[in-house]
């Protein structure tokens, strides 16, 4: 299950960033590797700091595979995502889920404490999108008033918590990634924001 899960996260992001690229107007290449940062930016930064090195998609040929197949699937559907945004907002909250569990198991496998494996699911999750955002010249979302860090974070407590009644793995996967989707799809439905500030 959680080896599906990371293939589907991927997959998920690399159609993402394509799909953002697309917008964009940017040629074939740079579809590509806008989907290719999106899908394994955040986990590269995370074995980076956990010196985990050579990274993890240098080592298994699967990944670049799969985004490939992500970014093909981009490409041939393109004009069956009517609504452009829709389609990246649903793909990005695939990959939210997914990633973040990843970031947390990588953590908890390596023996580190409970608060900063949350960072590393957080960070996971979100540094392929900020990556993607600043080659696209917008403001990564992490950064914005929309709800999208904080719901990794409520994730990885919500993660922990029930790891205490001992569940079987592949439920709680999919319990703490489904509480992270409808979270995000919750705060865009019912326009949830934290505070913005400004320097009057």
């Amino acid at each position: 299950m959680f080896h599906l899960l990371d293939i589907i996260g991927t997959i998920a992001f690399a159609m993402s960033g394509a799909l953002t690229a697309m917008s964009k107007k940017m040629d074939g290449f740079g579809v590509f590797i806008i989907a290719f940062v999106t899908a394994v930016g955040g986990g590269t930064l995370r074995d980076v700091m956990i010196g985990r090195t050579p990274v993890g998609w240098m080592l298994d040929l699967e990944y670049v595979y799969v985004i490939c197949i992500g970014f093909i699937l981009a490409l041939l559907f393109r004009k069956k995502f009517d609504r452009l945004r829709t389609s990246l907002f649903l793909f990005d909250t695939i990959g939210l889920g997914v990633f973040t569990l990843i970031g947390l198991e990588k953590g908890i496998n390596i023996g580190l404490h409970p608060v900063i494996c949350i960072a590393l699911g957080t960070m996971t999750a979100c540094f392929g999108g900020v990556i993607r955002d600043i080659l696209c010249t917008e403001i990564p979302v992490i950064f914005r008033k929309e709800i999208y860090a904080t719901i990794c974070i409520l994730g990885g407590v919500v993660f922990f918590a029930l790891k205490r009644f001992n569940l079987d793995d592949n439920l709680l996967y999919i319990l703490t990634s489904l509480v992270i989707i409808s979270v995000r799809l919750m705060a865009v439905r019912f326009k949830w924001y934290l505070p913005t500030f400004e320097n009057k």
